[in-house]
């Protein structure tokens, strides 16, 4: 089931920007005896996040009460929070989490950071990502014609800052693509979860999804390939015929299994 925001563009969120420690931090300390507001209030109340300003607290918590549904959608997220999972395994999986509500950056990602990617693009400028505004004519995307000049920049800053955060980009006003790698159990949630709505071995490995993280479908298949090698998995091929038996049914199986 899509997510109710998951076709919305939010400039709040983009702009405030990735909050990973935030994310961590109020996860760690989630109640599910609790409602989101009764959480909410308590961290703001608490100042758990040690937000330097009530006015940053505010916004911290208004990112969050958007792009998270901590007792459905992202209940594996907060599992993984509270079992003290390492960062560098939880951040991809918070990224995986955050595209599923925030369209404007998946499809950033997917859709034209890749494309440079692949095109062996070396530099990123605020510049480029304007021109990747002038593709968003239709749909979901079309509110952004109306944007100020003023706004586009400080979106196109926005998206660049979330993918340095997340790992994909480094650099500081250009960015340069990082040697990204997908630790094996962000990437066996991140499987886990693609193939729970695909049962087709070859069309999960040809997700578009998985350029999230710039892989290609050759990247994903020497990634199963080594994890099979390792028993973390079965994949066997047969001419055009892929088979992929994964140890759980569900990414939250599989999170509690990191939990645990």
């Amino acid at each position: 089931m899509p997510r109710a925001r998951s076709s919305e563009i939010s400039t709040f969120t983009i702009i405030k920007g990735s909050l990973i420690p935030e994310t961590y931090a109020a996860f760690r300390d989630w109640d599910f005896e609790e409602t989101d507001d009764e959480n909410f209030d308590r961290i703001r109340r608490a100042n758990s996040l040690g937000a330097r300003s009530a006015n940053w607290l505010r916004d911290v918590i208004k990112v969050l009460h958007r792009r998270f549904a901590p007792a459905s959608y992202d209940r594996a997220l907060v599992m993984l929070a509270q079992a003290r999972c390492p960062i560098e395994v939880w951040t991809p999986i918070l990224f995986w989490h955050i595209t599923r509500d925030e369209f404007l950056l998946r499809d950033f990602v997917v859709r034209w950071l890749f494309a440079e990617f692949e095109a062996g693009r070396y530099a990123i400028r605020t510049e480029n990502v304007l021109d990747y505004f002038a593709t968003l004519e239709s749909g979901p995307t079309r509110q952004a014609a109306g944007w100020s000049e003023s706004t586009r920049r400080r979106m196109a800053v926005g998206l660049l800052r979330l993918a340095a955060d997340f790992g994909l980009l480094r650099g500081g006003t250009t960015r340069h693509f990082a040697s990204y790698q997908l630790p094996d159990e962000s990437f066996l949630y991140v499987l886990h979860a693609i193939a729970e709505g695909e049962p087709n071995a070859r069309k999960i490995i040809e997700s578009p999804e998985w350029r999230l993280y710039l892989m290609d479908p050759g990247d994903v298949e020497q990634a199963i390939f080594r994890l099979h090698q390792f028993r973390k998995v079965h994949y066997e091929v047969a001419g055009s015929l892929a088979q992929l038996e994964l140890p759980f049914g569900s990414s939250m199986e599989f999170a509690r299994r990191l939990c645990a």
